[in-house]
């Protein structure tokens, strides 16, 4: 339970670096203070409440508050063949284990994009050693290397109907994950930042950069959609906990298509 954690990230390390290379990067920042690091303890140590959300059958969100680096929630996945953490929380104690293995425990574990890889290490020794799949493409991101680490591609099949698909865009391995037996049989797409801030309302965004505001270019956002394509899905959950509850694969596209009118300048108005 030692391993140093990025305060402005949330994800663990091997050790205590001088800088943390995933704020550092332009998709994130370094604090103006400098780079922090604590413990597993320390997160923990902080008075918090978990909040543990069904938001449909089989289908839990999970969210520290008040919050702990970059806040995001995350999900469970129940199957009858084992449940997969997406998008891991980036702390864990006695109290939050307790609780998720109430909800049946944890089998496998994936996260959307670096960003999002939080405690990912210490959840899988916390449940067996469940294995902890990471896109070969953002192998270079992990801060803690173990032999739980599972590489993938493409697509991957994790459990049964549910199956990661990389998409790229935020990060060149961002992925999403298709829970096809979802919202009755007519699928859920949980996407963390890879298709980012949903609103209630039934639109998405497209971002490089959410920290700084540096949205995708719409060559990439195009790719994006079209790698969807092939899936069906009614709902959509990304990692602000929001989620667009009704023919979210036309929202997906017609977000798609206004963020890709604005960067042609299609929508601007004025002289």
């Amino acid at each position: 339970m030692g391993m140093p954690i990025c305060a402005t990230c949330g994800v663990e390390s091997d050790i205590a670096l001088t800088t943390c290379p995933i704020c550092a990067d332009e998709r994130r920042y370094i604090p103006a203070g400098g780079q922090v690091w604590v413990n597993l303890e320390d997160a923990a140590s902080i008075p918090y409440d978990l909040t543990v959300r069904r938001v449909e059958p089989k289908l839990f969100s999970l969210h520290r508050e008040p919050t702990f680096a970059t806040g995001y929630w995350s999900m469970l996945v129940q199957t009858d063949r084992g449940n997969l953490l997406w998008d891991p929380l980036n702390f864990l104690d006695g109290k939050v284990v307790d609780r998720v293995r109430r909800l049946g425990g944890v089998d496998a574990i994936a996260a959307s994009h670096p960003h999002t890889f939080g405690a990912q290490v210490s959840w899988s020794h916390a449940f067996n050693h469940a294995p902890v799949w990471v896109n070969s493409d953002d192998m270079n991101w992990l801060l803690r290397r173990d032999p739980v680490i599972r590489p993938w591609s493409g697509t991957q099949v994790v459990l049964p109907a549910v199956e990661l698909v990389q998409c790229g865009g935020h990060f060149p391995g961002s992925a999403v994950l298709h829970w096809q037996h979802g919202c009755s049989g007519r699928g859920v797409l949980l996407t963390g930042d890879t298709v980012a801030d949903a609103t209630a309302d039934g639109h998405v965004a497209f971002l490089r950069s959410h920290a700084n505001r540096i949205p995708l270019s719409g060559a990439v956002i195009e790719r994006i959609v079209r790698r969807l394509e092939a899936y069906d899905y009614e709902r959509l959950y990304s990692s602000n906990g929001v989620g667009v509850y009704r023919d979210a694969k036309r929202a997906v596209r017609r977000s798609a298509d206004n963020y890709i009118c604005s960067i042609l300048e299609d929508l601007d108005a004025g002289p």
